[in-house]
């Protein structure tokens, strides 16, 4: 058993009448010749680091080394929304918080990248307090989550280097927006299309950190990225379909990577990266 693309994997979830991530746990205990156990194990103690992540960014003062990140997390976690939900709201902050944690080089965990581990944390707390879903399906979700991310690295990318932001946040989000699709009960073909619904909102985006760090602006599209996430499942759960496959979508991610300038390809050397106030930070960093 083993899939190289979203429709094969979606099709063995619909074949075996299984969720998504348990086919992918399983196919990562057959290749690693681990036991299923051991495999999910190994999840569980990632999923321990995202919640001390998503506590420590939005209840203590992280600052990073060159001042350009910290604090947000938590300052967004203390407010009353205007417009978003109270649980939106706190999910937004925990995707920045865990971003700033990253910048701070505390522990996270890479999904898919570091400078995108914000999002999928953040969603699925999200998931877990709004639907009171219980740990296994957490873990199982992120199981989800990781097949997703590893289809989009074997047939795109998931470096800011080599495909720009879109990459890395956009994927994180794609990751996000189909385990949030599963857990709220949608079919693997919902699961399908909230992903290239996510990615196709996302395509695009450019990798411009200021200063060469990953804080400015990365910290903040990690919000963003939660956002579209959201918006990709609601919008698949409500029976709203990609008019473009997903597989084709991500083919088109990578190809929209592979045509972006060197200069927005985490080089800092053009986008925000460029701007005078950029170049500013630059110089004060350095």
């Amino acid at each position: 058993m083993d899939y190289n693309s979203i429709q094969q994997l979606l099709k063995l979830a619909a074949r075996n009448n299984k969720r998504i991530g348990e086919i992918v746990l399983a196919v990562e205990a057959e290749k690693e010749n681990e036991s299923p156990d051991t495999i999910r194990g190994q999840m569980v103690i990632s999923w321990e680091v995202m919640k001390q992540s998503l506590k420590k960014g939005v209840t203590e003062d992280i600052r990073s080394i060159s001042g350009l990140s910290g604090g947000d997390g938590k300052l967004f976690f203390a407010r009353q929304p205007k417009y978003l939900s109270p649980h939106i709201s706190k999910a937004v902050a925990w995707a920045l918080g865990v971003a700033e944690v990253n910048a701070a080089m505390g522990r996270i965990v890479a999904c898919p990248t570091a400078g995108s581990s914000g999002i999928v944390p953040a969603a699925l707390m999200l998931a877990k307090e709004r639907l009171a879903v219980d740990e296994e399906k957490i873990i199982t979700a992120l199981f989800t989550a990781a097949g997703i991310g590893i289809i989009c690295s074997v047939n795109a990318s998931i470096s800011g280097a080599e495909g720009g932001c879109q990459a890395e946040t956009g994927v994180a989000a794609a990751m996000a927006a189909g385990a949030l699709t599963e857990l709220a009960g949608g079919s693997p073909t919902m699961v399908g299309h909230a992903v290239a619904l996510c990615l196709s909102n996302m395509l695009g985006l450019v990798c411009d950190p200021v200063a060469g760090l990953v804080e400015v602006p990365c910290v903040l599209r990690n919000a963003g990225g939660l956002m579209q996430a959201v918006l990709a499942a609601e919008l698949a759960l409500s029976g709203i379909q990609s008019r473009i496959p997903v597989d084709e979508v991500i083919e088109a991610m990578n190809e929209v990577g592979d045509s972006l300038p060197e200069s927005l390809r985490e080089t800092a050397l053009g986008g925000l990266a460029n701007t005078p106030t950029g170049n500013q930070y630059r110089k004060k960093v350095q």
